[in-house]
């Protein structure tokens, strides 16, 4: 068998190892052919590259991954996909010494012997920012990727400041890299068919602009600040900087009045170099 999976081999694959697809652990399996390769192709992956999928299921981007990249790294923690995604590679033809199958759970992803190049994934819905936030943080050999994750989600990672969407996962995502949308996909791909709509974020890696140190120091106060997105942030930020709040945000050039929707990624690093 060659080429990539189909409706009826997924359904068959998914009832013969027992596999319903469950909300909990997110599972909407992609089950259109040329949805995964025009994700595969708007991210850019070449046979030099390493490609991560987190959450593979029964393997409809894996196959499209496999035909572009040298090398597969999968994360997939139902050991039931997790054990059936290599049979089905061999099926289509692949060689499986070029696939990875871990099963383990991505939210507790850590660095990888093989460094992956590049990050392409249907993500979980209910912890897709989280996972990706990790991904970055834990894996910095990633140097671009493409996700598909629920449109409100992408929505707040690509949103700007001073608009209704911007908020933390959007501010601490721009500390690895820049991300931008990446078109939208019909839920009319997905077995069983999601209740959302889901679309392609992009991004590519920049150099971080300080240490581990500065970061979480950075993070903690893009946490205040978006705990309490309407108050000010002198008021917002008044728990980690103290008394002096004001006076700190000020120094580091911030006007202690602003919220934090109206801050960027660099405003934020000022303040927290600035206690």
């Amino acid at each position: 068998m060659s080429g990539l999976l189909g409706a009826s081999e997924i359904r068959e694959i998914a009832t013969r190892i027992g596999v319903n697809p469950t909300k909990k652990l997110g599972q909407n399996f992609v089950v259109d052919a040329n949805t995964c390769r025009r994700i595969v192709k708007s991210a850019d992956v070449e046979k030099t590259d390493v490609a991560l999928e987190i959450g593979p299921g029964l393997g409809s981007l894996t196959l499209a991954l496999l035909e572009s990249a040298s090398r597969v790294i999968a994360i997939e923690i139902d050991p039931r996909l997790a054990g059936e995604l290599p049979t089905t590679a061999t099926r289509h033809g692949f060689d499986i010494n070029n696939l990875e199958v871990i099963n383990a759970d991505a939210m507790e992803l850590e660095p990888l012997d093989s460094a992956p190049t590049v990050l392409v994934a249907n993500l979980p819905y209910n912890i897709s920012v989280p996972v990706l936030l990790r991904a970055f943080e834990k894996l910095p050999s990633l140097r671009t990727g493409v996700v598909m994750v629920q449109s409100e989600v992408a929505d707040r990672l690509v949103a700007k400041p001073g608009t209704k969407n911007y908020g933390s996962p959007s501010v601490k995502a721009s500390w690895w890299g820049s991300l931008v949308p990446a078109g939208n996909v019909s839920r009319s791909i997905f077995w069983p068919v999601p209740n959302v709509d889901s679309s392609l974020v992009r991004f590519d890696r920049h150099d971080v602009p300080g240490d581990e140190a500065l970061r979480l120091k950075t993070f903690a106060l893009i946490d205040g600040a978006f705990a309490q997105r309407r108050k000010m942030l002198r008021g917002a930020l008044s728990e980690r900087l103290g008394s002096s709040a004001s006076a700190i945000i000020e120094s580091a050039g911030v006007d202690p009045t602003a919220r934090g929707e109206a801050l960027l990624l660099e405003d934020f690093i000022r303040i927290a170099q600035a206690h």
